[in-house]
């Protein structure tokens, strides 16, 4: 039952290689973390992950995909993490939190409250309504043909450091929260991605141009905040193995981004794909597996699988063979927060030793029932 199995990264040993994948819930107030996300993310820890990552953090306002996101960029924000934190350690469960910059993609609407239920102020303070400027690599949109997408202001020198400081200064705030380990978000058409992907990059300075001059704000990012993240504590950072789009930034550049993260502290690469309106991939069930397999033979580094992963027999599959060290849910884990503790049963755990104590009664329903000798 290797799924099952713990795995030990620097001093943090993962008690299986379930993972919890950031999901963004769009229900925060100024960054801040309320009883909807306590609520959403203790349930995984109860229900048996030995991970869970908190949803795209904000390391600046402006970084925010919405008004909605969660946030790190002051102090006051520390308190309500820790105490998800402190649940989640008491369950048996790691904490992680995704440190991220939406770049060009930022200041969109909550999908849920559009216009009809922000038609007064009152409403719009409610919802803690904000719209804000974007930056990016570059001064073009995500999507031209979208709204809910601006023209980005390119960023000069002083506006890259900022984005760097965000992030030393989210990541000190994530180890005052308790938190295991960070993860950097440099995928799905963000900021990070964005000056990695020629689709989104066309600077002419040190930061565009070649593939080693896009990899220079993660890099440098990454350099930066191993140097303020406790050395016992893991690195992790999630990318778009390829942009799935022709032109784009590929499966080959990954294996060399993620050498060059390797040798800067980084201990795992969560391996997902796409980001960018022009790329597509067929959705299927493990379709990105071949990504972290990839990647973790070409750089010699843990990786971490997504993308419908929700078959247990399949993910056993997947981490028996050595295609990936981990496996990570979203959408399933939201189905199921209970997915690792039926994922043990039904590969033959002859014990509930999972199940918090308070809930073990359940090996009485599963004899009755006959599924469980």
């Amino acid at each position: 039952m290797t799924l099952m199995s713990p795995f030990t990264l620097r001093d943090l040993t993962l008690r299986n290689r379930t993972v919890v994948a950031p999901m963004c819930q769009y229900s925060a107030v100024d960054g801040f973390a309320n009883d909807w996300h306590f609520a959403h993310l203790s349930r995984f820890g109860i229900g048996g992950f030995g991970l869970v990552i908190f949803e795209a953090t904000s390391v600046v306002p402006e970084g925010r995909i919405t008004y909605g996101d969660l946030g790190l960029w002051k102090d006051e924000q520390i308190a309500p993490l820790a105490r998800i934190v402190d649940f989640l350690h008491s369950q048996g469960a790691a904490a992680g939190i995704q440190l991220a910059h939406a770049g060009r993609k930022a200041s969109t609407p909550v999908a849920w409250r559009g216009p009809e239920t922000l038609q007064t102020e009152e409403q719009r303070r409610a919802a803690g309504y904000e719209h804000w400027q974007p930056v990016a690599p570059s001064a073009e949109s995500h999507d031209p043909t979208n709204p809910n997408f601006q023209v980005p202001l390119a960023l000069d020198k002083a506006g890259i450091q900022h984005v760097i400081d965000g992030f030393v200064s989210a990541a000190q705030r994530a180890e005052k929260a308790g938190f295991d380990t960070i993860e950097i978000h440099a995928a799905h058409g963000y900021l990070l991605n964005e000056f990695l992907s020629p689709l989104a990059n066309h600077r002419t300075d040190e930061y565009g141009g070649s593939r080693e001059n896009r990899m220079r704000l993660l890099l440098e990012v990454t350099e930066a905040m191993r140097a303020v993240w406790p050395a016992q504590k893991p690195l992790l950072v999630r990318i778009s193995v390829s942009d799935n789009a022709e032109g784009g930034w590929t499966v080959e550049d990954s294996v060399v981004l993620a050498r060059e993260l390797k040798a800067r502290g980084v201990d795992a690469i969560d391996c997902s794909s796409s980001g960018f309106a022009q790329g597509r991939i067929a959705y299927a069930a493990s379709y990105q597996v071949p990504f972290a397999r990839a990647v973790k033979q070409g750089a010699d580094i843990p990786t971490m699988a997504v993308g419908l992963l929700g078959d247990f027999d399949a993910a056993e599959s997947i981490i028996a063979s050595g295609d990936a060290d981990f496996i990570a849910l979203a959408r399933g884990a939201l189905n199921d927060p209970n997915w690792p503790v039926h994922a043990q049963r039904y590969l033959g755990a002859e014990d509930y030793s999972l199940w918090p104590v308070q809930t073990q009664r359940v090996s009485e329903h599963d004899r009755v029932l006959g599924l469980r000798g």
